[in-house]
């Protein structure tokens, strides 16, 4: 028993670690400059911030590499998994896969009842819960809006032959509207709900280390991923009979 609470699971590769080392860095870039960007008539609040950053032309410049880093990033994940997919590296079962199902649902409401006190029994979920999923797949409307909506403002000459001229008077108007605000949720998301999930709960604080090493304990995989774990151990083993 005590050989097997040593054991780690490898969760994630090093592509997919350097790749969310990627894109979280440029989002804390892309967060504390666009802050700063975004409320310059903050005159005495905004200068001190923005003054760290080398200025706004300099903070322009940071928050414009970052963002392009982050679509090359976004870019280079979904070719990565498209690989994985058609290699066979990667394949969709459903206590493993990424994609969302309906038992997510019932896995959400189940959860709610174990919260509320309603059920004595929690969800068992897979390699990825309900809570990850919404995670992974924020970034995927985050880059639709924010990442095409900031193309438009770093480019604006080219992106200007993409709109009818009758739009000219309002379309810059609610392209920046729509980066900043999208901008906003998305910071006020990460430090919700992927900051309380994968930091601040009591079994991960300060930080789940995952992230560094890839790894997960066989007991925390137990624990938090029952079907994976019965998919990966104990239903290999019973092939292997």
């Amino acid at each position: 028993m005590s050989n097997e609470v040593r054991k780690e699971y490898q969760r994630f590769n090093l592509i997919e670690r350097i790749q969310h080392v990627i894109l979280f860095t440029t989002f804390l870039l892309l967060a504390f400059t666009g802050w700063a960007l975004k409320y310059p008539e903050v005159e005495h609040y905004s200068k001190w911030w923005i003054g760290i950053w080398g200025g706004p032309e300099t903070a322009g410049i940071i928050h414009r590499i970052a963002g392009i880093t982050m679509l090359l990033d976004f870019t280079w994940h979904v070719l990565y998994l498209g690989y994985s997919l058609a290699t066979g590296k990667m394949k969709v079962r459903k206590d493993t896969t990424i994609i969302p199902l309906p038992k997510d649902v019932f896995d959400l409401i189940k959860n709610m009842l174990y919260f509320f006190g309603l059920s004595k029994e929690k969800p068992q979920f897979g390699r990825y819960s309900y809570i990850h999923k919404f995670d992974y797949w924020a970034v995927f409307w985050g880059m639709g809006i924010i990442g095409l909506s900031g193309l438009f403002l770093a480019f604006p000459v080219h992106a200007s032959y993409l709109f009818p001229v009758w739009t000219v008077n309002w379309i810059w108007e609610v392209i920046s509207v729509m980066h900043s605000d999208e901008a906003l949720l998305a910071i006020v998301f990460i430090l919700f709900w992927h900051f309380y999930n994968e930091h601040l709960k009591w079994d991960k604080f300060p930080m789940s280390m995952t992230w560094i090493t890839g790894r997960i304990s066989i007991e925390q995989m137990k624990h938090e991923h029952p079907l994976e774990y019965k998919l990966e151990f104990e239903d290999k083993k019973g092939e292997n009979k």
